[in-house]
């Protein structure tokens, strides 16, 4: 008999119990469809991380204040001197700029409005370092810094809780009793995390300590190194500077480094644990899915026990009793898993908590290829058992 003849026959016996067969596939769409899904609503969550991070700069690194109360001299301040230190080319040929940031937070208000917001005090260069276009409007200069100019660029979110639908620039906002007027709008950054980068205002570092903390010490510089392949020797560079300035060692510094691209590798490789561990989770439905082929195709067997018997002893070969259960069984499994991947793609348009699901092609590809497989290994004992029924036997059979 013929390859084609045995799916030929194959097909007449699912069709002939629709609904039976229906139900036997309902367990591998679900597995499927599950599996696709949940990877893909994984992968979004991840492509959703990545992108933040990357939106806040992956050249970006973080220069803070460590004060342990265990040291046994005092922690030096962060201070302008370091920043002009580290802006020296020739002793740090790896780093592109550094900038300073004092930040506070404050309630500013407008027009009977009232929000609050994260202040930042900086350089012009600030927007470079961290990788913070405007949508609309300009940064403030250099001039700007050196005339202690009341002036500010805001985030998105700052902007709508302030200003609501109208438009912010030119309009001035008061924040303890100090008026400043919007510049520019930044380009939406989306949570990072770590506060929200699009509820923000940034001023000038002069304007900042003139009107709102007073003279003291920074919160934090920023520091662009010139790409990611550089990261050791910029951060090597960074210390030996900070180390000069402060008067410390390896093992008395005053300071800690935070690198934004150690932040987004850590960030991948969790969020890829955790897509994995869903994919296995969901992964479990397909296996009882098999288990519902086993079951249904015993049941197939026991019925046409007489069926077997007639084609076994008219000539049918082992080997094509064996082929067309076989078949059977992939057959149900393999639509179900059209079935499935078609459902996977139709929730996968739905966005979810903010995040777009991303169908992997692995997954997709794994699924169908493990739903084959389970039709012919949880198919291979019922058409096993058919095959090895001696057909004397099977005539009996009532």
């Amino acid at each position: 008999m013929s390859l084609l003849e045995t799916f030929r026959i194959a097909w007449s016996s699912i069709m002939a119990n629709r609904l039976r067969s229906a139900l036997t596939t309902l367990g591998i769409v679900i597995g499927v469809a599950a599996v696709i899904i949940l990877v893909a609503f994984g992968q979004g969550a991840s492509n959703a991380v990545t992108a933040s991070i990357q939106s806040l700069g992956t050249n970006l690194i973080t220069v803070f204040p460590d004060f342990d109360p265990d040291r046994p001299t005092p922690a030096a301040d962060l201070t302008v001197a370091d920043v002009i230190a580290l802006n020296d080319q020739r002793r740090a040929p790896d780093l592109l700029g550094a900038a300073p940031v004092t930040q506070s937070q404050r309630t500013c208000t407008h027009a009977g409005r009232s929000a609050r917001t994260s202040i930042t005090g900086t350089w012009p260069s600030y927007f470079a370092i961290t990788n913070s276009p405007v949508a609309s409007g300009a940064y403030f200069t250099n001039s700007d810094e050196v005339q202690a100019r009341r002036v500010a660029v805001i985030g998105q979110v700052f902007a709508e809780n302030l200003f609501g639908s109208a438009s912010p620039l030119g309009e001035r906002f008061v924040c303890d009793g100090t008026p400043f007027t919007v510049l520019g709008v930044l380009a939406e950054k989306g949570s990072g995390g770590f506060g929200n980068p699009d509820d923000v205002a940034i001023i000038p570092l002069s304007a900042m300590e003139n009107h709102l903390t007073g003279y003291g010490p920074l919160t934090s510089i920023s520091v662009q190194m010139a790409s990611p392949d550089v990261q050791e020797a910029a951060e090597r560079q960074i210390t030996t500077i900070l180390d000069e300035m402060h008067r410390v060692g390896p093992d008395s510094r005053d300071y800690g480094l935070f690198n934004q691209a150690s932040l987004l590798e850590t960030a991948s490789q969790a969020l890829g644990i955790f897509t994995a561990l869903l994919g296995t989770v969901a992964a479990i439905s397909l296996l009882v899915g098999g288990i519902g082929i086993t079951n249904i195709m015993l049941v197939s067997v026991t019925e046409r026990t007489r069926e077997i018997g007639i084609r076994k002893a008219i000539g049918a070969s082992r080997r094509t009793i064996l082929l067309q259960f076989l078949v059977e069984s992939t057959v149900l499994s393999l639509v179900g898993a059209l079935i499935g991947l078609a459902v996977a793609v139709a929730v996968a348009q739905i966005k979810v908590a903010g995040i777009s699901p991303t169908i992997v092609p692995a997954s997709v590809i794994g699924a169908l290829a493990i739903s084959i497989g389970i039709g012919l290994f949880f198919g291979s004992y019922p058409a096993n058992r058919a095959a090895s029924l001696r057909p004397i036997e099977a005539l009996r059979h009532e």
